[in-house]
């Protein structure tokens, strides 16, 4: 039995919430939590906003035990990306790409 949240159109790029996911991968679940506490990356507050959701919904949709619960897939997908543009020096514009993703993690219970 599994559990599952999805955060979508986060305005990080990926790139930078794979490296906090990587952390938490294959972790119990008071194991991620305290590693997020101390993560000095702004996606940690992310991820942790997620793994608080699917842990949640592991309890109460679930029935799930909480305390046997791990992070058996944490990932991270792109979402749409904003384009804006830059002004540059002689009537020159430099393309801006604002990059968002959708973070996924999915709880399940030891065996």
């Amino acid at each position: 039995m599994e559990a599952k949240a999805i955060a979508r159109y986060v305005r990080m790029s990926p790139m930078k919430i794979g490296i906090v996911l990587d952390l938490i991968r294959g972790k119990n679940i008071s194991e991620a939590f305290a590693i997020l506490q101390y993560t000095p990356k702004d996606a940690a507050v992310v991820v942790n906003k997620v793994l608080k959701s699917a842990v949640a919904n592991a309890e109460n949709n679930a029935n799930l035990d909480t305390t046997a619960l791990y992070v058996s897939e944490a990932y991270v997908g792109a979402g749409p990306i904003l384009k804006r543009m830059q002004p540059h020096a002689q009537g020159r514009a430099f393309s801006i790409k604002k990059r968002t993703s959708h973070v996924t993690v999915v709880v399940k219970e030891r065996a």
